[in-house]
């Protein structure tokens, strides 16, 4: 558009020194009706025209054009039916006649901008002033965008309304670039936003790409891929192709469509490039596809009912809503050759088939007659069932007119020439039309309502299509929802109660993806160098879940929660602890009872026996108060078992400490005896009246208060609490006891291993005491197995996992107490029980 550009700023440069000779003669319309005010009007009446070489030594002939097209040949004549409607109206413009000129580009951009300048020039313009005011106050033009484009840059500069019927590319929205362009279709970019809906709303994340190379395929294209983008589609193949392409590239692209795993292709074509495209895909008998079109094909029946409608049986499009225009079909069936207009001849001979004589030439086979009615016949141009494009050209003409009786104001002037004259001076230029047209509001006869927002554009709503095999075989329009913008997001697209029928007369929405979708508890993982709707489906990690399809990601569960089997629901996880209930809990409950009933038995004995010497000899007060000690040890045992609790944690630490205290300190209280009756005994020794029964009880009591001490101040500073711990496993939680201050945890270990280390020196020194029955024998082996059981628990309790961890302080406590109980009980109670007659004081003391 450089070229052009700078062309018509140096052409309107040199038009201000007339004559204005540089703009050539201009080309005469094919349809043109004088009036007060003419409106212009460009349409591709032929599809494609007869090159023409240029010599170089001439000025260059219009190319001839050839291919009469009946549906833009009924939009031209759809602007003449609405003139001279509204000429007949008495309410619009009285008193001024509107008068058209409609000229033929065939569907090139050339012949266009060569229309275009025709409109702006007079015939006679080589005579007059360039300041001469353009009579052609708007243009409605045209079908496609790339010409419509052209045509924009070309009368824009002069402030002349360019309104087309059919032109979609998002790009003449620009209001920078086109601020003089108008349209009654909505723009691409709404549709191709409505195609990216649609293909998200079935589930379609695999598709294919196919647009015509030009303007309002490219751009409708690059809209939907992306928004497609944004609604998670992924395009598997996007190609451009055009209608005059080789024929090896149409069967490259062909070849893509076959070869592609995608089964639904989104066409945003034209009509006429789809035309060629459909016929390379029925000769290589391509069907199955699931085909998404846009406006341009979506409604067109000469595609529908054509050779290749098996291939797109179960489309589905938008398309502009279907309209009515009363009168319209009565006007294009009574046309008539014989009024000299030369595209009434063209049409007339399309038609029929036949040949109009003419005086030039003489003419033979089928002739026509010229008494033909066109009221029977049944084509494109007849058709007024499908008047969507048709119904546009309608609004552009009357969106025109609205425009120019409120520019006038001629409602109150009379029907007379005089009054007409008076009006038509108050358009002094074109910007008051330009201006006007942009406020412009009103109401069709079937209560449409028509105006533009601030780029020129429509109000936007779109009918949506499927094509369903009739009955009789043919293929129908089935409206089967609509898209609205002006309705909220969530609403924008809707369907209808009605049943849709897919590729292969299916009832099943077809799938099109390029990974199935990843099921709850696995996640989307991208494969390397593929697109993102390309993936695989990765289980979640433990202790992560994904609770929806297609996940991209795995949520964490919450500390006190774990993953599932599935890993789609976060479960609470275990709470681990040594119960009642456990088989180990059980056992150890049963030993510590064990325990308990041996002691509480043999202190039945000793109380029957108490007046025995074995009793006496071995401190009688001493050994029932270790026999409590060592129930309470046994008991003890029993506070470790269960849910931790506040009050658990704290006694289970605290009762064991104390009690072993007190158990040791009888235990040394009586190896001290066992010492000082061995010293009592050697001549001159009074050492027995230090540590008579007395001393012996304050011993242990001051051993046993020193620990109530330690353990009162541990439970007054960080005392032991319940702790969940979630770091040794990570799909449970071990429920047990911090022990707070780990000092004054280990402050009591140590002190009971201090007394138990001390009583078992003393023990050992008094092992070789020349008595029969020498008690410090059997307080030796105590406190190795107390002190072997104890040194080992250390190691063991930091190794051990969960609720181990207390079943080994558990067993380490019923160990030990045990082997205190029959090592220093067993072997009286042998006696006692089993040997009476040993149980003299005469045996005890020896020899």
């Amino acid at each position: 558009m450089g070229f052009l550009h700078t062309w018509l700023l140096f052409t309107m440069v040199r038009a201000a020194d007339p004559p204005c000779k540089l703009w050539g003669p201009p080309d005469s319309p094919q349809l043109r009706r004088d009036g007060d005010v003419t409106i212009g009007g460009i349409f591709s009446f032929h599809n494609s025209w007869e090159e023409m070489i240029p010599t170089f030594t001439s000025r260059p002939e219009r190319p001839k054009c050839k291919s009469l097209s009946l549906r833009e040949f009924q939009n031209a004549q759809t602007m003449v039916f609405a003139i001279e409607e509204i000429n007949n109206r008495s309410d619009i413009l009285p008193g001024v006649r509107l008068g058209y000129k409609i000229y033929d580009s065939c569907g090139s951009i050339e012949m266009a901008l060569r229309a275009s300048l025709s409109l702006v020039n007079e015939e006679n313009a080589s005579q007059l002033s360039c300041q001469r005011p353009i009579t052609v106050q708007a243009v409605i033009a045209e079908t496609s965008s790339t010409p419509t484009i052209a045509i924009s840059a070309t009368v824009g500069p002069l402030h002349i309304p360019v309104i087309s019927h059919f032109a979609t590319c998002a790009c003449l929205s620009d209001r920078k670039k086109h601020p003089s362009f108008f349209r009654t279709i909505p723009s691409d970019y709404y549709q191709s936003r409505a195609l990216a809906n649609l293909v998200k709303y079935f589930g379609w994340t695999w598709v294919g790409a196919l647009c015509s190379d030009n303007d309002y395929g490219n751009n409708g294209m690059n809209t939907f891929i992306k928004a497609a983008t944004e609604f998670g589609v992924c395009v598997e193949f996007s190609e451009a192709f055009f209608r005059t392409d080789p024929k090896e590239e149409i069967q490259r692209i062909v070849n893509i469509v076959k070869s592609a795993s995608s089964k639904v292709i989104v066409a945003f074509v034209s009509y006429s490039d789809m035309e060629v495209l459909l016929g390379e895909l029925a000769q290589q008998n391509i069907t199955g596809l699931q085909w998404i079109g846009s406006e341009s094909w979506i409604s067109d029946m000469n595609i529908a009912t054509g050779k290749w409608q098996h291939i797109l049986r179960g489309s589905m499009g938008f398309a502009i809503p279907k309209a009515e225009i009363r009168g319209l079909e009565e006007f294009l069936t009574k046309l008539s050759p014989s009024s000299g207009v030369a595209l009434y001849k063209e049409l007339w001979e399309t038609v029929f088939e036949c040949k109009i004589p003419s005086q030039e030439t003489a003419l033979s086979g089928n002739i026509c007659k010229g008494n033909e009615s066109l009221i029977n016949v049944q084509n494109q141009y007849t058709d007024v069932t499908e008047l969507q494009i048709a119904n546009n050209v309608y609004k552009a003409v009357y969106a025109v007119a609205h425009t120019l009786n409120r520019t006038m104001n001629c409602s109150k002037w009379d029907l007379n020439q005089g009054s007409a004259n008076k009006c038509l001076e108050k358009i002094n230029n074109t910007w008051q039309v330009l201006n006007a047209l942009k406020e412009v509001s009103f109401f069709t006869e079937t209560g449409e309502k028509v105006y533009f927002d601030e780029n020129g554009d429509p109000a936007t709503r779109y009918d949506l299509l499927n094509w369903q095999q009739g009955k009789d075989g043919t293929t129908k329009f089935i409206k089967v929802g609509f898209y609205d913008v002006s309705l909220p997001p969530d609403l924008q697209l809707s369907f209808k109660n009605i049943s849709i029928v897919w590729a292969q007369n299916e009832h099943k929405v077809p799938v099109s993806v390029c990974s199935d979708s990843c099921p709850s508890g696995t996640r989307k993982a991208v494969q390397k160098g593929r697109p993102v709707c390309c993936y695989d489906c990765i289980p979640c990690a433990d202790g992560e879940i994904s609770n929806e399809t297609d996940s991209v990601t795995c949520l964490k569960c919450p500390p006190t929660f774990w993953s599932n089997k599935w890993r789609d629901t976060c479960v609470l996880k275990l709470a681990e602890f040594l119960s009642f209930e456990d088989v180990m809990g059980i056992v150890l409950v049963a030993f510590s009872l064990l325990g308990v009933s041996f002691t509480l038995g043999i202190a039945v004995v000793f109380f029957i026996h108490k007046d025995t010497p074995i009793v006496k000899a071995n401190n009688s007060e001493l050994s029932f108060l270790l026999l409590f000690s060592l129930t309470l040890c046994f008991l003890c045992s029993l506070t470790f078992i269960g849910r931790p609790t506040e009050w658990s944690c704290m006694l289970h630490h605290t009762a064991f400490g104390i009690t072993f205290v007190l158990c040791i300190s009888c235990v040394l209280g009586k190896t001290l005896v066992v010492l000082m009756a061995f010293k009592a005994t050697l001549p001159g020794s009074n050492v027995m009246k230090w540590f008579g029964p007395l001393q012996q009880r304050l011993s242990v009591i001051t051993f046993t208060s020193l620990q109530v001490i330690i353990c009162v101040l541990w439970l007054t500073i960080s005392p032991p609490f319940p702790y969940m711990n979630m770091n040794l496993y990570q799909e449970r939680i071990i429920l047990e006891c911090n022990v707070g201050s780990a000092f004054g945890f280990w402050a009591v270990l140590g002190y009971i291993g201090l007394l138990a280390l001390l009583c078992f020196i003393l023990a050992f020194l008094a092992r070789k005491l020349p008595d029969n029955f020498n008690e410090a024998k059997f307080i030796t082996f105590s406190m190795l197995i107390f002190c072997a059981v104890w040194i080992t628990f250390i190691p063991a309790y930091v190794s051990s996992p969960g609720k181990f961890t207390v079943a080994v302080e558990i067993f380490a406590i019923l160990a030990s107490s045990f082997g205190l109980l029959f090592c220093i009980f067993a072997p009286k109670c042998y006696i006692i029980l089993l040997k009476p007659e040993q149980n003299t004081k005469k045996h005890m003391m020896g020899k």
